[in-house]
């Protein structure tokens, strides 16, 4: 029996292990590799903050998001050997494949930001809402907030969702005016990019809002380190900007085990081949959503629109056959 082994089972690992169960030859089996029990759904977390208290509708059991054609190893991966086709798990078992697709997803890394995670301010004045913990805290804060300078700060790009930070600033916005203390809080969006959208359509179309909303935008900030004792984020350059309330969206990063096996870039992503999702100079692996250092959004929407494709190609490469340039980045 041959593997297609699939490293993930978040959104883009669970649509493709789906897909192919239904379309692989009788000799072929996949195996989805996955130690979480439940499946996240993410974009409900950018409501948490704002009262919405239905998490239990954001988590399903993951056995139930996987068809029964899938076989699930409820395990995390420790290192991959792309020579001897061979994954260890970090249970000490290990298995074999014959097409590997790492969907691993991107997670959250607020420890490559000096200060960021100091005890004195993280969760108490610091907040991220790309974790579920995170949003349920940053919920707390916000019910109890009297007013003060919100800074919502992207820390550096890529990041899952690209829109979201500007999402969180416009529902700030309606959740302040809503109980009428607009006034009282100043809200300044801080991102590395030259302006708050990143496509110049958009920019000239929608830049009026944040004018319109009170909404202070500081362009290219990179932050390099915050003080949560004096509560200030400095960028690199040396501009600061002080906050009563931090939203930060860290650096984000592919999975542990991409760098620990040496096949990512500088921030574990999986160099990918944009149009056909093969994973660059290794035979039989594609990377697939946001695990992949595409330019492309990290999105659920981009993972779907990649996942028909990939799983066209995964077949053409088990019949031998040249792979197509089916994905041209859009979604």
């Amino acid at each position: 029996m041959k593997t297609v082994l699939i490293l993930g089972a978040g959104t883009a690992g669970t649509l493709l292990a789906n897909r192919l169960a239904r379309r692989l030859p009788r000799d072929w089996r996949t195996v989805v590799v996955d130690p979480d029990e439940q499946h996240l759904y993410q974009p409900g977390l950018l409501f948490l903050p704002f009262g919405a208290r239905d998490e239990d509708r954001m988590l399903r059991p993951r056995r139930s998001t996987l068809s029964r054609g899938v076989e699930w190893i409820v395990v995390g991966v420790s290192t991959i050997d792309v020579a001897k086709r061979n994954v260890n798990l970090s249970d000490g078992r290990s298995i074999v494949y014959d097409v590997l697709v790492i969907a691993s997803g991107s997670r959250i890394r607020p420890d490559l930001t000096e200060g960021l995670l100091d005890p004195i301010g993280w969760q108490r004045t610091i907040f991220d809402f790309y974790s579920l913990e995170g949003a349920q805290a940053l919920r707390s804060a916000l019910d109890s907030f009297k007013g003060g300078r919100l800074v919502v700060n992207i820390v550096e790009m890529p990041i899952k969702c690209p829109v979201a930070p500007l999402e969180f600033a416009f529902l700030a916005d309606a959740f302040f005016k809503g109980r009428n203390m607009r006034d009282k809080v100043e809200i300044v969006y801080a991102t590395p990019l030259d302006g708050a959208f990143t496509k110049p359509v958009a920019s000239r179309k929608l830049g009026y809002l944040l004018a319109e909303k009170g909404i202070r935008v500081e362009s290219e900030f990179a932050a390099g380190e915050v003080d949560a004792t004096a509560r200030v984020v400095r960028s690199y350059d040396g501009r600061e900007i002080p906050y009563d309330l931090l939203v930060t969206v860290p650096t984000h990063s592919g999975a542990e085990f991409i760098g620990s096996s040496g096949l990512g870039n500088e921030l574990q992503f999986m160099p990918t081949d944009l149009h056909t999702l093969a994973a660059k100079g290794l035979e039989g692996v594609f990377a697939l959503g946001d695990a992949t250092d595409l330019p492309s959004s990290k999105a659920g929407s981009v993972a779907h629109f990649q996942g028909e494709g990939l799983a066209q190609n995964i077949l053409r490469f088990i019949a031998g056959k040249d792979l197509l340039p089916s994905f041209d980045g859009h979604a």
